[in-house]
């Protein structure tokens, strides 16, 4: 059990809640993980930018797909038309314009073969494992809990402004261009996490509920932690990339 496993008992107010929950992000979002910090002070090479990046595409790819599997569980058509964005922001309109083409755009600038990022077939083992409980868990579990699990992204304006201007400063093969993905994430991130706070406020009514969108946030920064714990495990210092994955040029 995490040190946020019993924060309900006894039900709390919904400012006491979000107080909990914005304390689960403060203690576990991954921009406290030492690779998020390896990456900000320039210590990072080159093989190791893309092997990010390439991980990365495999979960950027997978988020139109659960909030697809959350909008089936909807019947509000408020709801559905709201969290619709989600899909189109990454998807993009014509189905290839949104985020997820643009992180491609960050993979390919890092000097990686688009067919190769696109096919995923070279992703870290603990990213497809990551990357499948956490569709699983939004298609499985209840839709607060899946709503609640976005929450990470009341966190990503604090990442992103830590690590574009680093990336910038640090790696002088990286432009602004390059990093074009970035641009409308902060205030995208702000728009669905109002929304989806919202929605956490207003039906987690009960300590039981409470404690299940805490339990969910953990669950989702645990994600995100599992998958640059697989990044410096396979790209560190000792190497210990698993059969099949992506091997650089240089570590």
């Amino acid at each position: 059990m995490s040190e946020f496993g019993d924060a309900a008992r006894g039900g709390l107010s919904p400012a006491q809640l979000e107080n909990v929950l914005r304390d689960v992000g403060a203690a576990r979002y991954h921009n406290r993980h030492p690779f998020h910090h390896q990456m900000t002070s320039g210590a990072l090479s080159k093989g190791q930018m893309q092997a990010w990046a390439l991980n990365r595409y495999a979960y950027q790819s997978v988020i139109p797909r659960k909030d697809a599997a959350i909008i089936m569980r909807s019947d509000d058509p408020t709801f559905r038309a709201e969290w619709r964005k989600r899909i189109e922001d990454h998807d993009g309109g014509d189905g290839w314009s949104g985020g997820i083409a643009r992180w491609l755009k960050l993979a390919t600038g890092l000097g990686l073969d688009a067919g190769m990022v696109k096919s995923e077939k070279f992703v870290l083992p603990g990213t497809r494992f990551a990357v499948g409980a956490y569709l699983s868990y939004c298609t499985n579990r209840t839709m607060l809990e899946a709503v609640a699990s976005s929450l990470t992204e009341l966190f990503s304006p604090v990442i992103i402004g830590e690590r574009v201007p680093a990336m910038l400063a640090k790696y002088d093969y990286i432009t602004a261009d390059i990093l074009a993905y970035f641009d409308k994430r902060p205030a995208l991130a702000s728009r669905d996490s109002d929304f989806a706070l919202a929605y956490v406020m207003k039906h987690a009514d009960n300590a039981e509920k409470q404690q299940s969108v805490i339990d969910a946030l953990v669950f989702k920064c645990d994600i995100l932690w599992a998958m640059l714990d697989a990044l410096a495990h396979a790209y560190g210092e000792k190497g210990n990339i698993p059969p099949g994955a992506f091997v650089p040029e240089a570590i």
